[in-house]
């Protein structure tokens, strides 16, 4: 049982309910054979377009030798390919294929799943509210995080 003064506490029940959220999640990816890194760079790349493994690394704020192993994964999964850069061959872009895109898909209806798992008691309006606030908390965090003022060169040219 959870002691009732913690219940008080923003940061606890945040984490707490992060842990749920993430076992839930964690369950639905692992029935597909993914974990929540493979979700979290295969979203990146079909939302941002092809990727440099540096940036990506950076963007996410992991040490680039474990983003090799998430991109090796899709790779040998066929979800994504890594081509050398037309712009500099020195760069290796990482980019979504037509089996990754089916793949998040089909993730979408487990994420769907999960969220409804996690948020049972909240109405929509409630849930809405939630997402809103929580994106707010979680913008200001990346904006003053340890990956805060990072802007790769294509993303600055980004309207």
């Amino acid at each position: 049982m959870t002691p009732p003064s913690v219940l008080n506490l923003s940061a606890y029940l945040m984490y707490a309910t992060g842990k749920a959220a993430r076992r839930t999640l964690s369950e639905k990816l692992t029935a597909r054979g993914l974990r929540l890194w493979h979700l979290t760079v295969l979203t990146l790349v079909a939302d941002l377009g092809p990727q440099p493994k540096g940036v990506l690394a950076a963007r996410l704020d992991m040490n680039a030798s474990d983003l090799a192993k998430i991109v090796k994964d899709l790779a040998d999964a066929g979800q994504v390919t890594c081509v050398r850069s037309l712009a500099d061959r020195r760069r290796v872009d990482v980019l979504i294929t037509p089996e990754g895109r089916l793949a998040l898909d089909h993730l979408s209806a487990d994420i769907a799943s999960a969220d409804d798992d996690l948020l049972t008691p909240l109405s929509e309006t409630e849930r809405e509210q939630l997402a809103s606030l929580l994106r707010r908390v979680h913008t200001h965090h990346e904006d003053t995080g340890p990956s805060a003022g990072f802007r790769p060169a294509a993303q600055a040219r980004q309207p």
